[in-house]
């Protein structure tokens, strides 16, 4: 099937590229909002924060490398012009990463004197990774160009994607703990909402206007008859979380966990959006899926590594989630 179909393995590669992106952007999106919200709260219920992501948050961001490994050796060409494009922001993000993973090890071990040390390295790490994302998102909507336009909607995604990470982060907040943090979370999480809501209407009008292709795509016919559900569905969705945060608010211990599930579903439709938009470059007007992909021969030997990859990490990753689940105590290795 795969030599009659050599077609179908970029399409393939793209779409697992593409989902571990998403599942990278969810689950890692709430341990740096938790980690962006952790200086508005008190020192003990910074604890249970942490607490709140202490078995995840390492395991998470294997998705990201899963992502970037996809890319390099389905896409080698994409990936040395992405990268090259983005050295700086993503040379910062690392940073970033390695700063919150020392910290969060830190933190729980340091003596109490410096644990508040730590703690506002923990929130530095997690505010430039997120930072550094949301402006790596709007220079690859720009095209990968650099003018003055292309560092402000930067600028601006960054912003977005950072206040929406802290909207997820405070909905799991809301779900895994309780008393005045949770109170805290719900209104974390409102505040959220209405920055990741401008941040993904900013991105839903740029993304059109930067490229007469991808405003084809949406705004035809029969296609504008076709996408109408996406919006549509979004603004149920946002409706539908707003009103069920309100409500968590009047009684907390009465589905706790639905705005954070409706919130992965707000960036889910976000993305499909946004996928939808490029496919199939890779590269903004420039690379296609299939002018970047790597040989057949080699995408077939990938898969096979794939296919026996991918479940172990969704495998372990739902175990821990199952494992862990319920209201978070104090994190301690003692």
């Amino acid at each position: 099937m795969l030599q009659q179909f050599p077609q179908w393995l970029p399409f393939t590669f793209a779409a697992l590229m593409g989902l571990s992106i998403l599942i990278y952007v969810i689950l890692d999106g709430f341990d740096l909002g938790v980690g962006i919200l952790i200086p508005f709260a008190q020192p003990e219920e910074q604890d249970i924060m942490i607490a709140s992501i202490g078995p995840f948050w390492d395991a998470n961001e294997t998705w990201l490398v899963l992502a970037i490994g996809l890319l390099l050796v389905a896409f080698p060409a994409a990936h040395g012009e992405i990268l090259t494009a983005l050295y700086l922001p993503a040379t910062l993000m690392l940073i970033g990463l390695i700063l919150r993973g020392v910290a969060f090890e830190f933190r729980v071990k340091a003596p109490p004197q410096y644990k508040a040390g730590w703690t506002w390295a923990f929130f530095v790490g997690s505010l430039i990774t997120a930072l550094c994302q949301g402006a790596m998102l709007g220079i690859y909507i720009m095209g990968l160009h650099f003018n003055s336009w292309t560092l402000a909607f930067a600028a601006l995604c960054a912003g977005c994607i950072t206040v929406g990470y802290s909207m997820i982060g405070g909905t799991w907040l809301a779900m895994k703990t309780i008393g005045d943090l949770q109170i805290k979370a719900i209104e974390w999480s409102r505040r959220g909402l209405l920055g990741a809501l401008t941040g993904i209407a900013l991105v839903s009008l740029a993304t059109p206007l930067v490229s007469p292709r991808i405003f084809d795509k949406w705004f035809s016919f029969p296609e504008l008859f076709y996408l109408a559900p996406i919006p549509l569905i979004t603004v149920t969705v946002c409706i539908t979380l707003w009103l069920a945060i309100n409500r968590l608010e009047r009684e907390p211990r009465i589905k706790p966990g639905q705005p954070f599930y409706l919130s992965m579903l707000l960036f889910g439709l976000a993305y499909i959006g946004l996928a939808y938009s490029f496919y199939p470059y890779v590269v903004p007007e420039k690379m296609t899926i299939y002018d970047a992909a790597a040989a057949p021969e080699s995408l077939k030997i990938i898969l096979w590594g794939t296919i026996f990859v991918l479940p172990t990490i969704l495998g372990y990753t739902a175990l821990a989630y199952y494992v862990f689940r319920g209201k978070a105590q104090k994190l301690t290795y003692y």
